[in-house]
């Protein structure tokens, strides 16, 4: 197509709030996580949210007419991504910020895919390894170390809690792969698979967590703040966040919508600052910032394309690099 018959980009201020709306909830569902976890056992703070989530999402179903899976292949290959993807990193965040402060949680989370692409192309074999992306990726685990403050010496509550995080984030390294390997293929909408990953996750969740923390308290026994929190995990942070998320790839394209990645640990850390008083070591954002760098430069966000000049006789496809999925939080 040529300048002047191609489409214009959508108006910033068609998918702007919807992009800043999603960063700042993500980016506080590690407030809720810390506010919920001063009297629920990690994995009940996880179910509890996980119903939720699933509840939300099954009554966008309804009001979409969409539908569940019905293979069992599908359904297969679900149970996995909700252990990983949903079940295991949320609680593990959970157990983290028993032990660390939200702000620092939220900077982990954006590891991920730092852990995502060798995965996927040692494992699962999805992507190609290329100069560019070692680089990107030698400069991200260098800003994980930071972030760890290795030179400080390691052990203590508060490393456990940091490796809890990262823990997390990896586990999202796996799951991100292997839907995209075994599941991305399906005829189903995005909505109908996250719905399914949530209640399978409720599956899982219902099941481990009596065994290993009780039986979860009744909300009637919980404090308001805790209640809120839940709800806000559950119903924003897990149900509405999916469907904003996809109106913002529909309307700003999805390598735009996955950028929302790199606000999330910004609001997390504003949010814990304001909100909860904490305070973060120097190496800490430092870290977090050479990590962030390091994802650009794998992605290939760093590098200046060059488009050739358009003709009236020579028409010119503009193309993006396939962005990673956004993660949940």
């Amino acid at each position: 197509m040529t300048d002047h018959s191609a489409p214009d980009r959508p108006a910033t201020r068609s998918w702007l709030p919807g992009f800043l709306a999603l960063a700042a909830i993500w980016g506080s569902s590690f407030l809720f996580i810390k506010v919920g976890v001063e009297e629920l056992h990690p994995l009940q703070l996880t179910l509890y949210r996980v119903v939720t989530g699933a509840l939300t999402l099954l009554v966008v179903l309804a009001v979409l007419r969409d539908r569940l899976p019905r293979e069992p292949r599908v359904w297969a290959h679900l149970f996995v991504v909700a252990a990983f993807g949903v079940a295991v990193p949320f609680t593990l965040f959970g157990y983290g910020e028993q032990r660390v402060e939200s702000m620092l949680a939220g900077i982990w989370n954006a590891t991920t895919p730092l852990i995502v692409l060798p995965l996927a192309v040692l494992v699962f074999r999805t992507e190609r390894l290329t100069t560019r992306r070692a680089v990107g990726l030698a400069l991200g685990f260098t800003g994980v170390l930071v972030v760890l403050g290795v030179w400080e010496g390691v052990g203590g509550s508060h490393f456990a809690g940091q490796l809890m995080c990262f823990g997390a984030a990896a586990c999202y390294g796996i799951a991100i792969p292997y839907q995209k390997r075994f599941v991305a293929g399906s005829t189903h909408s995005g909505l109908s698979l996250s719905a399914a990953q949530l209640l399978l996750a409720t599956v899982q969740l219902a099941v481990v967590t009596p065994l290993v923390a009780g039986v979860p308290p009744l909300p009637t026994g919980l404090s308001p703040q805790v209640v809120a929190s839940v709800l806000a995990l559950g119903a924003l942070g897990t149900g509405l966040a999916f469907v904003i998320n996809m109106r913002n790839i529909r309307i700003a394209g999805a390598s735009t919508a996955s950028t929302v990645t790199y606000l999330v640990p910004v609001f997390a850390v504003l949010i814990g600052s304001v909100a909860l008083g904490e305070r973060l070591n120097w190496h800490q954002p430092v870290g977090a910032l050479i990590v962030m760098i390091g994802v650009a430069v794998s992605q290939g966000l760093l590098s200046r394309r060059r488009t050739p000049a358009a003709t009236p006789t020579t028409p010119t496809t503009p193309t993006t690099p396939t962005p990673e999925p956004a993660t949940p939080h």
